[in-house]
């Protein structure tokens, strides 16, 4: 993916709407082993952008910094998002700042884990 930061006029987002919204089904089809929620509800997913180019850049992190399972997690997201049709290449930088924290989860994703969707961290 190119180093500088590209600009995407209005036309541009509306082509790749549809490319953004499969590369987000992707995402949503990795789960944390450890965790019955998909990565993306997970508030894993810090940052999604992709270019003109079709190239997807993935920031993301996991609940904890030692996690076993990272390796294998971001080989599935790596191969989920190549696998989406028109994707042309995929970068995924993986960081611990800031902190990953339960306020990130979504509200499906409470549900499913017995939390109550109306209420934030403290």
């Amino acid at each position: 993916m190119k180093d500088e930061e590209e600009i995407l006029s209005a036309e541009d987002v509306k082509e790749l709407a549809p490319l953004y919204e499969n590369v987000v089904l992707a995402l949503k089809q990795v789960f944390d082993p450890e965790i019955p929620v998909n990565i993306y509800d997970l508030g894993l997913i810090y940052e999604l952008k992709i270019n003109k180019a079709h190239e997807v850049y993935i920031q993301m992190t996991f609940t904890a910094p030692n996690c076993p399972m990272a390796d294998m997690v971001m080989g599935d997201v790596d191969k989920s998002v190549r696998d989406v049709p028109g994707v042309k290449d995929c970068k995924i930088d993986l960081v611990f700042e800031p902190a990953w924290t339960t306020s990130l989860l979504s509200d499906e994703a409470r549900v499913a884990l017995g939390m109550d969707p109306e209420l934030e961290d403290a």
